[in-house]
């Protein structure tokens, strides 16, 4: 892999042994897949921020490098096991939320933005098309392929965070041409609701395992039904590129020109299908919205719904968001709040919520597909509309 002057300096350890680290980690990762040089990107996106998810080691590892390492580019954090305000109301252990400190301090003294949140663009870090970048979170890594039309690999914690701490990755994979041509046509034989597109994800994803797909029949999607598609796919297959014909910047050429790509008829009975497979709850403790963060236009919605009607007393209500938003739609907010909690920072999927409930309700196909392992949930997958009415009637 070529290296220019400077980045064989930086391999050398001449600016330090932190970028020297980086630099061997994006070395070998170029060298793994084959890349021909290091390309400088825009941002990064950082993964391993929740105490429940890195451990000791992992903190370890980060107050180690932290004593050296500084970012280069914007860096942004990916949410961590709690709400840092509101940690003790939501049953975080003093221990862990002590650990988790000590994590986002480590972060933050290598100057990385403590903004933790999996939607960095819905919070003020909305790359272009055409940008290259490294980040993790695999839900923002799908946002930013495939609906801003951004470059980026599904990149690791420790990838992310060597890419911000050189300002580089190692050009591969998607970051080219020719790995961002469909692999598998979804013939989508009905109109998806804003549910449906979290269904259709988790169906999707299933059989495109690690491809590209490429949707056809859909009309129209909001911004947060394509955030929904494509969290949902990312969790059950590990997909970080689709194509919406008709609507997403790259579609016109991501077709590729040989013939022989599978098509996959989708109907909507196969979605119900997939809902029953996956809800293993009737009764839950509590219902969790908002995986990946809630948009300014969900909070307002959430809000609509519940506003005016009587509360139950039988179920939790969580919905978060990143602080970002939450900060800036406080009229939504203080409706919510009437009927549940607001949750900023964090993300129910690596929260310990198993210190506290054993079954939730939740219409992200994201969370349902990992809060049996994760959070060790049973889980009852279901449209907001229903959710919501269990909390108010």
């Amino acid at each position: 892999m070529y290296l220019s002057r400077e980045e064989e300096r930086m391999l050398a350890g001449e600016e330090g042994e932190a970028v020297r680290k980086s630099m061997e980690i994006l070395v070998t990762l170029g060298d793994i897949y084959g890349a021909g040089r290091l390309i400088p990107v825009k941002s990064a996106q950082v993964s391993g921020v929740s105490y429940k998810t890195i451990g000791d080691a992992g903190l370890e590892y980060l107050e180690d490098l932290s004593a050296d390492a500084k970012v280069r580019i914007r860096t942004t954090l990916n949410p961590p096991g709690m709400d840092m305000e509101q940690w003790k109301e939501l049953y975080v252990p003093e221990d862990f939320a002590e650990k988790q400190m000590r994590i986002l301090n480590a972060y933050a003294k290598m100057g990385i933005e403590l903004s933790c949140t999996c939607t960095p663009y819905l919070a003020g870090n909305r790359p272009k098309a055409g940008e290259h970048l490294a980040w993790a979170e695999s839900s923002a890594v799908s946002f930013a392929n495939s609906v801003l039309g951004a470059r980026t690999n599904r990149e690791g914690g420790p990838s992310a965070l060597a890419a911000a701490i050189t300002g580089r990755t190692a050009e591969f994979a998607l970051h080219l041409n020719e790995n961002r041509k469909a692999t598998v046509i979804f013939d989508v034989n009905f109109e998806p609701d804003y549910f449906d597109y979290a269904m259709l994800g988790v169906v999707a994803g299933r059989i495109a395992g690690g491809g590209v797909p490429y949707f056809r029949g859909i009309k129209q999607a909001s911004e947060d039904s394509l955030k929904s598609l494509g969290a949902a796919m990312a969790a059950s297959g590990s997909v970080a590129l689709y194509h919406v014909e008709g609507i997403t910047p790259e579609y016109g050429t991501a077709l590729p020109d040989k013939d022989g790509v599978k098509r996959i008829p989708v109907e909507e009975g196969m979605l119900e299908d997939e809902r029953e497979k996956i809800t293993t709850a009737d009764d839950v403790e509590l219902i969790t919205v908002g995986c990946p963060h809630s948009s300014p236009e969900e909070l307002r919605n959430i809000a609509a719904f519940l506003r005016g009607k009587k509360r139950k007393d039988k179920v939790e209500l969580w919905v978060y968001t990143s602080r970002v938003v939450k900060e800036t739609e406080r009229e939504a907010v203080d409706i919510i709040e009437q009927y549940g909690k607001v949750v900023a920072d964090t993300c129910m999927v690596v929260s310990p919520l198993e210190v506290r409930f054993r079954s939730v309700g939740t219409n992200s196909g994201k969370a349902a597909s990992y809060l049996p392992g994760l959070c060790h949930q049973n889980v009852l997958f279901a449209d907001l509309k229903t959710l919501l009415g269990m909390v108010v009637e």
